[in-house]
């Protein structure tokens, strides 16, 4: 039997929700962000905080912000390489 989901402190929801390549192709799934791996990708990218310090803020372990961080990387790579949308 899995664990419960453990709550996760997110203090900076995104103002935009929605980012679309110049080139708008339709026929292009967008990539789905999650709030959970914008608020990693925020306060370890963008405010410098370690893994450590992230886990910390967001009240989970930090074996799970590596995690959540790897996947956000992923799909930000994916957008900017294949020039996709992005949906938070």
């Amino acid at each position: 039997m899995p664990r419960k989901v453990k709550c996760r402190k997110v203090c900076h929801y995104p103002q935009t929700l929605e980012f679309l390549p110049q080139n708008n192709n339709a026929e292009q799934e967008p990539i789905v962000l999650t709030v959970d791996e914008y608020e990693a990708i925020r306060l370890i990218d963008r405010r410098g905080m370690s893994q450590e310090q992230c886990a910390a803020f967001m009240h989970i372990a930090r074996t799970t912000v590596q995690r959540i961080y790897e996947t956000a990387r992923k799909k930000l790579a994916e957008l900017v390489v294949e020039g996709r949308p992005l949906l938070i």
